[in-house]
């Protein structure tokens, strides 16, 4: 099954879907005049701004619920799922994936509010099958149906249910070692893996029945302290191992180029090493900070408020907050263990990764490390269990015109694939998170660049009008 899985996911992520999301946030970055450089100071003064107008959530909700979706596993179990198979260059591309992806989750945000549907009943419903629909014309709605068949797809299967609570479990099972309650298909399962996995499955059927205000509640909470602690974790490391970050970053840089290859004198090979590298950094940051994927407008579109730019400001944030700080805290953690020659990694991956790299960095027996880093890890990706099932309601709402009794029925099957997540291994989870993500990211993409000169026309015509002093 693992093979079967690997081929389609070099498939889905071959060269042409690695060139359309970089080709993208270029565009994006050049139409909107590098606004991910020149306004991100307006846009982390936004997220504080009170709004009004047509819409369910604030702002600062609305960047909580997706921020909640973001900074999951893919944060510390992703990074090194992809160090581990692409090498340390991996995080390279992931960096310049989120640099020229943040231009993508602006405009892709600011286009759901603009082509969103506000219901009689002031429900919001809006998203990238919006955008494609009413944006580029109701000849393009096959479009829009394959994102969100996509969309639901993506949330049940890998990101949202198997990825996170796998995720969760592992660090549950790392931190509390017990007995094995059974075995199956070869793979032993403990007392840990089980009871974690039905406490997590319980808690998040009685946050999911409760619907969209209830985990904007929750992710307003969770979120910002969760993502404060694991960013003090991950200081801690560079600060105490400061003498070694700038011999990381070499080892980043080479990997990302094939320098270690190439002096091995082999061009095939060198080719194989940076195509690892671009496919593993660029696939797991995408599942990371999810832009170009089509997630975060969906959470975007509810927001209250009149100018479509603001939120997209807003939303931006999300990706330098998800991957160039917190992902880039796990990346440096793993790389700067990789640079001494006493660390061992012995073919690990995922959090136990992660885990021994904080560890071994940070001296010590490593328990209170593995304990930190696995109640981090649940409340990471316990929200983004919560945000997946959103993002998915909301695609099922457009693919079934707003019957309602079919999401409460996705609900059941949501939360009985939380369940059996932990029962698939960690590269089985993330291929099939990678396979969904890409098939995602390629209708939105497409739209984003049909579409990119209403966004520059949105984003010049809202900045002249804030220089002119027309907008409070």
């Amino acid at each position: 099954m693992n093979d079967i899985l690997v081929k389609i996911d070099d498939l889905v992520w071959g060269l042409p879907t690695i060139i359309l999301i970089l080709a993208t946030g270029i565009l994006l970055t050049i139409r909107t005049r590098g606004i991910q450089f020149t306004k991100l100071t307006i846009a982390f003064k936004q997220i504080f701004k009170s709004t009004s107008g047509a819409g369910e959530l604030s702002g600062f909700s609305a960047l909580c619920t997706a921020l909640s979706a973001t900074i999951g596993t893919g944060n510390i179990v992703g990074v090194a799922t992809a160090i581990a198979a692409g090498g340390p260059g991996a995080l390279f591309w992931m960096w310049f994936a989120a640099i020229v992806g943040t231009a993508t989750k602006y405009a892709e945000c600011m286009l759901a509010i603009k082509y969103r549907e506000i219901k009689p009943d002031g429900s919001v419903l809006g998203g990238p099958f919006y955008t494609i629909e009413k944006g580029m014309g109701a000849k393009w709605k096959w479009l829009a149906v394959l994102f969100a068949t996509f969309g639901v797809a993506g949330a049940l299967l890998g990101i949202g249910t198997t990825t996170q609570i796998n995720g969760i479990t592992s660090a549950v099972n790392m931190a509390f070692k017990t007995e094995t309650a059974f075995a199956l298909f070869g793979n032993e399962y403990t007392w840990a893996t089980v009871i974690g996995g039905a406490i997590v499955t319980i808690c998040a059927a009685l946050v999911i029945i409760g619907g969209l205000k209830r985990i904007s509640k929750v992710a307003e909470k969770v979120v910002p302290a969760m993502a404060i602690i694991y960013v003090f974790l991950g200081l801690s490391v560079i600060i105490m191992n400061a003498t070694k970050v700038p011999a990381a970053f070499a080892l980043i840089f080479k990997s990302a180029f094939g320098y270690e290859a190439a002096a091995g004198g082999v061009a095939g090979f060198v080719l194989k090493q940076v195509m690892d590298s671009m496919q593993k950094g660029i696939a797991r940051g995408i599942f990371s900070n999810e832009a170009g994927l089509g997630s975060a407008p969906i959470a975007a579109a509810p927001v209250q408020t009149k100018e479509p730019v603001e939120q997209g400001l807003v939303n931006m944030t999300g990706t330098v907050i998800d991957t160039l700080i917190v992902c880039t805290m796990t990346g440096l953690a793993i790389v700067i263990a990789m640079c001494n020659p006493e660390f061992t990694a012995n073919g690990i991956t995922g959090v136990e990764l992660t885990s021994r790299s904080l560890s071994f960095d940070l001296g010590g027996d490593g328990v209170s490390v593995q304990f930190l880093l696995m109640v981090c890890l649940a409340f990471f990706a316990f929200t983004t269990i919560l945000g997946w099932d959103y993002y998915s309601e909301k695609c099922l709402e457009y693919l079934t015109n707003g019957r309602m009794k079919f999401v409460m029925g996705y609900r059941v099957l949501y939360i009985l694939m939380i369940a059996v997540g932990p029962y698939f291994t960690v590269e089985e989870v993330f291929t099939i998170a990678d396979i969904t993500n890409g098939l995602m990211a390629i209708p939105n993409c497409l739209s984003l660049i049909i579409l990119s000169g209403v966004v520059a026309k949105e984003t010049r015509s809202y900045f002249e009008r804030r220089d002119r002093g027309e907008l409070l």
